[in-house]
């Protein structure tokens, strides 16, 4: 077991009063160390605080004793797997990206169900996942603007990344704000599922799976409950009145 020393919310757009000279401490938990390395170096080079590990009880250790703003998940580790850890950070407003080589349908909606912010399979493009590192933190220029939009009984507040019904705070992640954002901003618009990935993903969109926007769809009807309607527009997208 290494030693901190030696170890290398719910986050949606940044809260103003972050002091931005303190960076974001990212949580790297990979077994391959040729990738885990990599990682760390890049990560550092773009500012980035990490720490790193390699086993479950690594990771847990760390999450007992530091926070965290996002957590980078290997999901086939030694002594388990990137959900038990994604477990033992249940209850943080710790940001979650799966990083694996198991692409298929169904883990990747376990995933997002299970509260992740993002899935990236192996091989991965490097840019694409700072890219996608740096949009789940909401870090991207241009990210922030001093308005407030609504959408039938909710209100988004640009400025300070954050969306209500009516009084009540909604509890979202990053990529389901985007989405809400990308709705209130085009009311009364059907936008083709093409359209709303390029809005949520930015510059990374060219690498997003369609099938995933089904999820987050699913997941912000949850949780908007009869504050909005989101319409699905068969065989073209959604539109919000």
């Amino acid at each position: 077991m290494m030693n901190r020393d030696e170890w290398g919310g719910k986050l949606g757009i940044p809260d103003p009063s972050q002091d931005p000279k303190k960076p974001y401490k990212i949580l790297l938990v990979e077994d391959d160390a040729m990738i885990a390395s990599g990682l760390v170096y890049a990560l550092e080079q773009e500012g980035y605080a990490v720490t790193r590990g390699s086993r479950v009880h690594e990771a847990r250790a760390a999450i007992i004793s530091e926070r965290f703003d996002l957590s980078i998940l290997d999901m086939q580790l030694p002594d388990g797997t990137g959900f038990d850890v994604r477990e033992a950070l249940a209850g943080t407003d710790t940001a979650v990206i799966f990083l694996t080589v198991v692409d298929d349908e169904g883990s990747v909606v376990r995933a997002l169900e299970g509260g992740a912010d993002d899935y990236i399979t192996k091989p991965f493009r490097l840019r694409e996942l700072l890219a996608r590192v740096k949009r789940t933190l909401g870090t991207q220029t241009g990210e922030r603007h001093n308005a407030i939009v609504t959408l039938g009984g909710v209100s988004v507040d640009t400025a300070a990344g954050k969306a209500y019904a009516g009084e009540t705070t909604l509890d979202l992640t990053a990529l389901e704000y985007r989405l809400l954002l990308t709705f209130a901003q085009n009311k009364g618009r059907t936008l083709s599922r093409a359209q709303i990935l390029e809005h949520i993903w930015d510059a990374a969109g060219n690498f997003v799976e369609d099938n995933t926007l089904t999820v987050y769809i699913k997941r912000l009807r949850e949780k908007l409950g009869d504050a909005a309607n989101i319409e699905t527009v068969r065989g073209v997208g959604y539109r919000v009145d």
